[in-house]
């Protein structure tokens, strides 16, 4: 049975606070990952311990780390998460594994994927980590949140179930951490209310009565996701890519790239900065759209454990119509950037070298990717580490993130007080300066730096090292829609 990429891959995203664990981002996008194989089920019930059977036959016969499982006392463990936290612990101890394998729901993933909507307010949210300021970083189209006058920028300092119960963030956070903050906006049911005490970027503080909603969850903006930035003679193509989760992405990609063929635009800003991974399928599309003239040619490989190494397999750069030559690529990213993001970056390398740059902070660092396994009558599917991405040079050890391996890096903030694709956003305008052949400042901080931090992933292994100082809000449990965009509610 081959469960290469004919098959449907999910990238996951990753989920540290999600899972207790720490880190500059907490989702997920991922995400690199495969097909859906599925092992005959030991047991039709769905007890714990018939769950753990399925869980222990998909990592003794599929995990990439086999010698990195741990033996786990059933008895000591409540639930099928934190039974495969256990398993697992040695490789995410090594920085291999940082709660990439986990438990999900077949209906609420696959919903995911087909409908490309999610309920909510429709906002991606993040906090300052010193200081337990909560932001705004992004706001969906046609959201109730927009709508209120809630966008990127706006500091929310205040959440209730009315005016009368309303919380200061602060108190939520000195109470019980990111997850009392999370708690308190409420579950993702279309319907529920809450009262937000909020402050627009430049503006005045308001209370609003804000009703969760169902929304599009579109992968390129209509508002910022695409453009044409003009830097003195030059025309630099903008692209902001927010998941590669939603199938659509591949075509509203295709149109993005017929524009900017039409306009013979070869230099690119891909703007991924919280953008933690989807289908590599959608990842494959965006590199063929960067690759003409190389058909044929490898864009990626997957390499599976030894005793399953006649599952590996090779990405070709394929035909597409709309397909460019880029010359030179700006790739914005921060620690939220991961997986499929990753990939594209990685892929790139061999053919673009000292023509491409990573621009903002260092990525995650998630070269691996799961194959899900489900047990259809219990709607679980384990999604559990199977294999590791390559590039044509099979380069593909950046766990500590891209900095170490792309050969140009320019640090810059994510300034939220400005709109995402504007050119003098902090992130752009390095970007800008990168491809004009301006001056910038390096990420600090190789790979043996961030080792020499600690290898438990997250923030600890990235104290000082250019990351952000806000990290997305997770809730510890997050929804498969949490995994791949983390911080939206």
């Amino acid at each position: 049975m081959h469960v290469g990429r004919a098959a449907l891959s999910l990238v996951l995203a990753f989920q540290l606070a999600a899972c207790g664990g720490g880190g500059s981002s907490s989702s997920g996008p991922p995400t690199s990952g495969g097909g859906t194989p599925t092992p005959t089920p030991t047991s039709s019930a769905c007890s714990l311990s018939a769950r753990q059977d399925f869980a222990d036959q998909v990592l003794n016969e599929w995990y990439l780390f086999p010698d990195l499982l741990a033996t786990v006392n059933r008895a000591s463990v409540s639930n099928l998460d934190d039974y495969l936290d256990a398993r697992v612990a040695p490789a995410r101890n090594l920085g291999r594994d940082r709660f990439f394998t986990f438990a999900t729901s077949i209906a609420e993933e696959n919903a995911l994927i087909n409908s490309g909507s999610s309920a909510g307010f429709g906002i991606r949210l993040s906090y300052d980590t010193a200081n337990r300021r909560l932001f705004v970083v992004e706001t969906y189209e046609g959201t109730a949140a927009l709508a209120a006058g809630i966008d990127r920028g706006t500091e929310i300092t205040a959440i209730g179930t009315s005016t009368a119960t309303l919380q200061s963030v602060s108190s939520l956070f000195a109470s019980g951490g990111s997850q009392a903050v999370a708690d308190a906006l409420g579950p993702s049911t279309a319907g529920l209310s809450r009262v937000l005490r909020f402050t627009p970027a430049g503006g005045a503080s308001q209370e609003r009565t804000v009703t969760k909603t169902e929304f599009a969850l579109d992968p390129v903006s209509d508002r910022y996701g695409f453009s044409v930035i003009t830097d003195g003679a030059r025309r630099i193509g903008y692209i902001n890519l927010r998941t590669f989760i939603i199938s659509d992405a591949a075509n509203q990609l295709r149109t993005i790239f017929g524009q900017l063929n039409t306009q013979g635009v070869t230099e690119l800003i891909i703007d991924l900065r919280y953008n933690g991974g989807g289908l590599v399928s959608v990842g494959d599309t965006f590199g063929d759209l960067l690759g003409r003239g190389r058909v044929g040619q490898v864009w990626s490989r997957e390499v599976l454990r030894a005793s399953k190494a006649s599952e590996n397999s090779t990405q070709l750069f394929r035909n597409e119509a709309n397909a460019i030559a880029p010359t030179k690529i700006a790739f914005i990213t921060t620690g939220s950037s991961a997986s499929a993001s990753e990939l594209v970056i990685n892929s790139m390398l061999p053919y673009l070298g000292n023509n491409m740059a990573l621009v903002g902070a260092n990525s995650f660092g998630k070269p691996v990717g799961q194959f899900g396994f489900d047990l259809a009558a219990c709607d679980l599917r384990v999604r559990a580490v199977a294999f590791q991405t390559v590039n044509a040079s099979n380069q593909g050890e950046y766990y500590n993130g891209l900095a170490s391996v792309v050969p140009n890096t320019c640090r810059a903030g994510d300034d939220i007080t400005r709109p995402l694709g504007d050119p003098r956003e902090a992130s752009v305008a390095a970007a800008l300066d990168f491809l004009a052949g301006r001056a910038c400042t390096p990420i600090s901080g190789s790979g043996a730096d961030i080792a020499a931090a600690g290898a438990n992933g997250g923030q600890a292994a990235r104290q000082g090292l250019d990351l952000p100082e806000r990290e997305p809000l997770q809730p510890r449990k997050p929804l498969p829609v949490q995994r791949e965009l983390p911080g939206l509610f």
